[in-house]
């Protein structure tokens, strides 16, 4: 029987020049700039054993809060996006404080986001072009990315990122405790199978159409294992195979065509949780994303948004595992641009929930978990 093998990849062997025809490849392709594999971040900007305690200590918290094992409320808060290090290490500090008033009753996780998916085109985040100016430094950016999730560990912060393609989380995952699929990527098989070999609790958000179905899915199928190309920390191509995730979970985060945190909407994403087959936290309830669809990008709704679901809880309602909230220093948002032109502490995506107000419906929802407890 004939053995079919590819090239022999222990011969590091350059290409011979006429291996490739010049017309064939890179036709659209101004540049090709090599950035250095994730091992040498690593090495330049290691965890501490503080750091890395704290991960594996606040993944664990949030597997329990999803699982049911821990009656608290996931309360994931932070800029939309990070642009400016400084700002967000000086948001980081208040939250922190914040965080170790409340943490009998919530876990903050900080949303540190380095990367936003455009819709048409525009600013993409800090490690596609850290100095807002149209350079797109990417290698200053991935530096810039590490540095910030080190800086907000080291306050006692864990943190949360979007994942947005497949070789970012070699750069960055030893960091992050938690991490989303966006409701652009909620149905892709990238997507499907990068969660699947995380080491970190993931939540699907709903598509942008609203519909639940392809998260609940992606739940289910990122709970199995599979078998795909990627990328190790020396930055060798590889065929990964991944045990599964049994930590994914539902976001409802609103869609084009209006909000899905009320009530109804909740209970009908937990029967389509159940029909999908989807186990694990999708048998005890979902997060709950205020912005977005569920706010219209405005930060005075969003900030409602999470009074409203305060008071739910109070009154006892299930199945609700956790909040997102977009929140930084100052109010609102504003366009990209140079660092020294732009307002200190406000977003450069979108508006975000100031900080007073920020730290008003935090304690709101910590008062509704004693509630909650009370009447349990």
């Amino acid at each position: 029987m004939t053995t079919f093998r590819g090239p022999d990849s222990s011969q590091d062997a350059m290409l011979d020049e006429h291996a490739v025809v010049p017309e064939t490849v890179d036709v659209n392709i101004r540049q090709l700039d090599p950035i250095p594999a994730p091992r040498h971040f690593i090495k330049e900007l290691p965890l501490t054993r503080a750091m890395s305690d704290l991960v594996l200590s606040s993944r664990q918290q949030i597997r329990d809060i999803l699982h049911g094992r821990d009656d608290r409320l996931l309360a994931i808060v932070g800029p939309c996006s990070i642009h400016d290090p400084k700002a967000a290490h000086d948001y980081a500090t208040r939250l922190a404080v914040l965080s170790e008033e409340l943490k009998d009753r919530l876990l903050i996780v900080m949303r540190v986001y380095f990367a936003k998916p455009r819709t048409t085109i525009g600013w993409k985040g800090l490690i596609n072009d850290p100095d807002l100016n149209g350079r797109f430094d990417i290698r200053k950016g991935m530096w810039l990315a590490r540095k910030v999730l080190a800086d907000v560990l080291d306050l006692g912060l864990p943190t949360a990122t979007e994942w947005l393609d497949p070789i970012t989380p070699q750069y960055l995952c030893d960091l992050v405790s938690w991490g989303a699929i966006g409701a652009r990527n909620t149905e892709s098989q990238v997507h499907r199978e990068l969660a699947s070999g995380m080491s970190m609790p993931i939540g699907f958000k709903n598509a942008t159409d609203g519909s639940v179905k392809p998260a609940a899915d992606s739940c289910y199928t990122a709970s199995f294992e599979h078998h795909f190309l990627s990328i190790n920390l020396d930055g060798q191509v590889i065929a990964a195979e991944t045990k599964g995730n049994p930590d994914c979970h539902l976001v409802l985060r609103g869609s084009n065509h209006g909000p899905n945190y009320d009530p109804v909407s909740v209970a009908e994403a937990l029967r389509d949780l159940k029909t999908s087959h989807a186990e694990g936290p999708s048998n005890h309830g979902l997060v709950i994303d205020a912005a977005h669809g569920n706010c219209g990008k405005d930060e005075v709704v969003e900030a409602e948004v999470v009074e409203d679901i305060a008071g739910r809880i109070a009154a006892g309602e299930e199945g609700i595992l956790g909040i997102m909230m977009e929140s930084f220093l100052v109010a609102g948002h504003q366009d990209p641009g140079p660092l020294d032109t732009l307002t200190y502490g406000q977003s450069v995506t979108d508006a975000c929930v100031p900080w007073d107000r920020t730290e008003q419906v935090l304690r709101e929802l910590a008062d509704a978990v004693a509630t909650r407890r009370g009447l349990r």
